[in-house]
C-alpha cells in the first residue's frame, strides 16, 4: 500500500528494547460502556489491549502500510522506559477484548490520510 519514495529514510532513536501497548479509541469507548454495564466494584480496572508491540515491530508495520524507504536505528540516543504494558487481565476476565487490531487501525488511518489530507 505504501507509496513513499524508496530512497527516503526514517530515523528512530528508540531501540527494539522499547515496547508499548496500543488501544484504538473506539475500543476504549467500548470498554468504558462495557464496564458501566458489567462492573460495579470499587477497584480500578486498567483498559488496554494486553498486547505488547516493540518499537521495531511498530516501525516495520508502519513501513509495510505506508512507507517504502529505509528504517535507520540511531543507537546513540537513550531509550525510553523499556516496557509500557498495563495489566488489563481484570477487564479480560470480565469478558471484554479489543476488536480493532493495530494493523487494521494503521491501514484505515493511512487510507483516511490519503483520501482527506494528502494533496
Amino acid at each position: 500500500m505504501g507509496s513513499a519514495d524508496k530512497e527516503a529514510s526514517v530515523d528512530s532513536f528508540l531501540s527494539n528494547k522499547t515496547a508499548m501497548e496500543f488501544l484504538h479509541v473506539d475500543d476504549l469507548a467500548d470498554a468504558v460502556v462495557f464496564l458501566m454495564d458489567k462492573y460495579s466494584g470499587l477497584g480500578h480496572v486498567n483498559m488496554g489491549s494486553g498486547k505488547e508491540v516493540s518499537i521495531k515491530e511498530l516501525a516495520e508495520l508502519v513501513k509495510e502500510v505506508a512507507f517504502q524507504g529505509h528504517l535507520v536505528w540511531d543507537s546513540t540516543k537513550p531509550d525510553e522506559t523499556p516496557r509500557k504494558l498495563m495489566d488489563s487481565s481484570k477487564l479480560a476476565n470480565l469478558g471484554w477484548a479489543p476488536k480493532i487490531s493495530l494493523q487494521d487501525d494503521l491501514v484505515n488511518t493511512y487510507k483516511w490520510y490519503l483520501e482527506n489530507v494528502k494533496q
